[in-house]
Parts: C-alpha cells; structure tokens; sequence
C-alpha cells in the first residue's frame, strides 16, 4: 500500500506541472471566445438592448454597452492574464446574471436535469471564468510576471 501511495503522490506531482499549460489554454480560447462574443455586441447594440428590454432587465441600453465592453475587454485580458481573479470575479457574475435572466429554467435544472444546465448558452463561460476566478490565470500571464517583478516591494508593504 505505501509503494502505492508514493506512485500516486509522484503521478500528482507531475500531473500538477499541467496546471499552468492549462490554465493558459482556458484562458486564450475562451478569451478569445469572450472577444468575439463582446466586438459583435459592440457592433449590434441596437439588438441587445431590444433583446435586454425583452428580459425586462433595468436599463438595458446602459447594461447592453457593460455587459459587450465585459466581455470584450475582459477577453483581452483574460487573454494577457492580468487582473484575472478579479476579471474571472467579473465575467462569473455576468455568466450567472445570464442565467438568471435568459436561461432561468436551464439555472433551475442544475440538479434535477443537469444537461438543460450545461447546455444552456452561459455554462462554457461561466465554467472557464469561475476557472480563472478559483485557480488564477497561472505562470504564463501578466500576473505572474507582475507578481515576480514586484515580489519585494509586494512583501514591504
């Protein structure tokens, strides 16, 4: 049993070398995903604030221009890894007022009929955002090399 417990703890070790790799991958495709999403909101706001008013969610022209600015600039970031915890913060709330607020049957069904959940629009999303939020942006980001470059000053304070 111990000869077991060392395999195990030497194939965790290794295996947890793949944590930064992919993290970064999470963070490139689903920000990009984010980019696109927000640039053709950008480029309709017309049609998502006709589509918020239909949500009955308040001000919809002002929430149409934040919500296509989140995720557009908050792909790019998520894209470079800066600020990501407070960005993976950011878009998780925007994911979940998504279900809320358009995908309120698939929200209610996470226990009961877990498909309607994860096959509802946001659940891509907010799973690699809440990622982000929980195990940061990882060491191929801005966040890392700012954490490095800044690590004393960090420590000072």
């Amino acid at each position: 049993m111990k000869k077991l417990l060392e395999v195990y703890a030497k194939f965790a070790a290794l295996a947890s070398y793949l944590q930064s790799p992919f993290l970064l991958v999470v963070r490139l495709y689903w920000g990009w995903q984010l980019v696109q999403s927000g640039w053709g909101k950008l480029h309709h706001l017309d049609k998502i604030t006709d589509y918020f008013t239909s949500l009955n969610i308040p001000l919809p022209a002002v929430s149409a221009h934040f919500v296509s600015g989140l995720e557009f600039v908050g792909g790019l970031v998520l894209i470079v890894g800066l600020g990501s915890r407070l960005i993976g913060l950011m878009l998780t709330v925007n994911m979940l007022v998504a279900y809320w607020t358009a995908d309120r049957e698939a929200l209610f069904a996470v226990f009961s009929d877990p498909g309607k959940f994860y096959n509802a629009d946001p659940y891509t999303f907010l799973f690699a955002a809440a990622m982000v939020l929980v195990f940061g942006a990882g060491l191929f980001s801005v966040d890392a090399l700012l954490k490095k470059r800044y690590r004393g000053w960090i420590e000072k304070q």
